[in-house]
């Protein structure tokens, strides 16, 4: 299927590891242009090398940034200039309890997953307004749709996501725009496997046993980055132009604990 992509520009956050890597080079191989963004230079630099050498047909810039930092947002989408697409990955949330975390780590992780997000969104909407067509994909967590206390500040920031990406999707038709919020489940990331490899180590004594954790997950497995990056590449499309408004959730069931 032509997802109709080619030659449209993508800003993707969080594009050095994981998930957002994945997009940025399925977004790639559909044509599209690419503007990555994340805090680890050396790891955009391999990314857009690795893009180039594979489809040396599409322009790829990348800028290192902190989006935490004050005007960080505003200055990126400066730099970033005129962008189709917007997909917001970046984040950073703490595991724990209530108890377990404290006022400053939990608001430096939502100062990157939520505030960052909200921030770009509001830069990047103002301009797509202005063209009249844009779309906004903001990754947010199955965590978001069933909340635990072991996670809280990961359930309660993914609830705001979804919340703030289908409010803000139910006018922004009315602009040209469409935004939908991407509820990966359990995904085989660096950040995800060494969480297991620490459970593994607390419950079996050896880390190398942290498939024996995931054994009850939907297909036995964790999802794949780039199954992750299938969809938003396609809800990002005009394939999916009248998707707006909503959260879609990846995550075979929702089974997995």
């Amino acid at each position: 299927m032509d997802l109709e992509l080619s030659g449209k520009r993508a800003l993707i956050t969080g594009a050095s590891r994981g998930i957002g890597r994945a997009v940025a080079r399925r977004m790639a191989a559909e044509g599209c242009n690419l503007v990555l963004v994340a805090r680890d230079e050396t790891l955009l630099s391999s990314l857009k090398a690795e893009i180039s050498d594979q489809t040396p047909e599409i322009k790829v810039e990348w800028i290192g940034m902190d989006m935490r930092v004050p005007g960080a947002c505003s200055l990126l989408a400066d730099k970033a200039g005129s962008i189709d697409i917007l997909v917001n990955n970046a984040g950073d949330v703490p595991t724990g309890t209530l108890l377990e975390i404290d006022e400053k780590r939990w608001r430096q992780a939502w100062d990157l997953k939520i505030f960052a997000c909200i921030n770009l969104c509001r830069e990047v909407y103002r301009a797509m307004k202005e063209g009249g067509q844009g779309v906004i994909i903001n990754i947010a967590g199955t965590a978001g749709e069933r909340p635990r206390s072991a996670n809280i500040a990961i359930s309660s920031g993914n609830a705001a996501l979804i919340g703030f990406s289908r409010g803000l999707g139910r006018d922004s038709v009315f602009d040209g725009i469409r935004v939908v919020a991407v509820n990966p489940g359990a995904t085989q990331t660096d950040r995800q496997l060494e969480r297991l490899k620490q459970r593994a180590l607390l419950e079996f004594g050896d880390q190398e046993r942290w498939r024996e954790c995931i054994k009850h997950y939907p297909f036995g497995r964790m999802g794949e980055p780039g199954e992750i990056a299938d969809v938003v590449t396609f809800l990002a499309s005009p394939r999916a132009s009248y998707v707006s408004g909503t959260s879609v959730t990846v995550d075979a069931g929702g089974a997995a604990e």
